[in-house]
């Protein structure tokens, strides 16, 4: 049984920040190649550029086994994004549908996420393909591809080099 606060054995805390973004923490920054949201794609591709995702200390330390894994879903917070639309045209054909029908990164709260193939992890830096956001995007979290049951080793490639 599992009690409030516990700490188990083998597990680390550490110290929270004394200020939060927005109610949540950024753990790292998303770089890929895109600066201009017009230029950034609408939903990554298993081919697409590589990207790097760098990670915070403290949280480094939690990055122990996600190596296992083929995917992973990376959640940010997309900082350049409207707030305030309730309902919109995605195609501009004159029909609308509400913000929480579609994919779009205007939200309430405009958390993105994407499936990303995880390529490598070297120290703080996580090498992926998939994502479809701004470089520089905060990043809220990393997860195992919940569709994958089992983990799923990525292939090796030596030394990790990105598309500049």
């Amino acid at each position: 049984m599992v009690r409030l606060n516990e700490i188990r054995a083998g597990e680390i805390a550490v110290a929270e920040p004394q200020q939060f973004d927005a109610g949540l923490i950024y753990i790292g920054r998303v770089h890929t190649p895109w600066t201009d949201r017009l230029a950034c794609p609408r939903q990554g591709r298993s081919d697409g550029p590589l990207c790097r995702i760098e990670l915070f200390e403290p949280w480094v330390a939690a990055l122990d086994g996600l190596e296992a894994y083929a995917r992973i879903e990376v959640l940010y917070w997309l900082d350049a994004s409207r707030r305030d639309l309730v309902r919109q045209s995605p195609a501009d054909d004159g029909t609308t549908r509400g913000t929480f029908a579609l994919r779009s990164p205007v939200r309430p709260n405009p958390i993105g996420t994407s499936v990303a193939t995880l390529i490598g992890i070297a120290g703080n830096i996580l090498t992926v393909r998939g994502l479809d956001c701004l470089d520089g995007t905060p990043l809220l979290d990393l997860k195992p591809d919940r569709s994958l049951f089992t983990p799923i080793a990525p292939p090796q490639h030596g030394d990790f080099q990105t598309d500049d």
